[in-house]
């Protein structure tokens, strides 16, 4: 089993086809038997990703709802999901001062080395942090955590 922390831009490709979307389909399906963690705010994110395609007139009405309902079970069923802590905001604070990074994305990389860090004190595998965005991905990289891009899986 391999552990992944996926951000909203990984998270989104299970769902909108774009350059990644097999890749991460095929390793985020349970048969795969790997663990996808990410923030509960990625519910958020991702929610955002449908209605802009809504809005846009990329997704019609009856589109959106099949994948705001798909997205919703397997966010619940297939993803284990990181709580908003203060925890979470204190790490996220100061990754912001370190890092040129937006909001969301200093709570997605705070989740996801808090994460890490209960992993491997329980002896658990490392994770690896996926995200589309490179600047997440350098911070994430400089957080010493291992990472992918999907979009450079096409």
């Amino acid at each position: 089993m391999n552990i992944y922390y996926a951000d909203s831009s990984a998270l989104v490709k299970r769902h909108i086809r774009e350059t990644g979307t097999t890749w991460f389909r095929e390793l985020s399906d349970p048969i795969a038997g790997n663990l996808i963690i990410t923030s509960r705010i990625s519910m958020v994110e991702v929610y955002s990703a449908f209605n802009r395609r809504l809005r846009e007139a990329d997704l019609n009405a009856e589109d959106y709802a099949r994948l705001r309902d798909d997205f919703t079970t397997i966010c619940l069923r297939e993803y284990e999901l990181i709580e908003l802590t203060s925890l979470v905001i204190e790490q996220a604070k100061l990754l912001l001062e370190a890092h040129t990074l937006r909001a969301y994305d200093a709570v997605q990389l705070a989740s996801a080395l808090i994460t890490h860090e209960t992993l491997q004190r329980t002896g658990q595998p490392a994770l690896t942090f996926l995200s589309a965005d490179e600047r997440l991905l350098e911070a994430a990289h400089k957080k010493n955590l291992a990472t992918d891009n999907p979009n450079l899986h096409p």
